[in-house]
């Protein structure tokens, strides 16, 4: 669109860890320490399940972003995120076998995230 200006919202990027992984030039990425919840069977045939606590996804985006790079585990048959922006979400992981916590911390980071220290 030519001949159109563009308003000057004020908008800085911080180095605080403001803003998402997606959206912030800053890394969320931390050190943390192995979160995941013991995988349980819940029954012959069915999924194991393990929970992960996320630290800084704050939109729609940075769900897909986890939610992708978690889906691409070989083994995992669904990823479902509940959203706490800006606080420490949690990301439930199921498999037909139990996935391995390294490799989820690993696709956590990769998407630009880090596992939160349990409390």
């Amino acid at each position: 669109m030519t001949g159109q200006g563009f308003q000057d919202l004020g908008l800085q990027a911080t180095s605080t860890g403001g803003g998402c992984a997606c959206c912030s030039p800053t890394s969320h990425a931390t050190a943390a320490t192995d979160t995941g919840a013991p995988a349980q069977q819940t029954a012959a045939g069915e999924t194991v399940s393990a929970q992960f606590l996320v630290e800084g996804m704050t939109c729609a985006h940075c769900v897909r972003s986890v939610t992708e790079e978690v889906s691409a585990i070989d083994g995992v048959s669904d990823v479902a995120v509940d959203l706490h922006a800006g606080g420490v979400s949690t990301v439930r992981v199921s498999s037909a076998t139990p996935v391995d916590a390294e490799r989820v911390r690993a696709a956590v980071e990769e998407a630009g995230y880090s596992l939160a220290a349990a409390s």
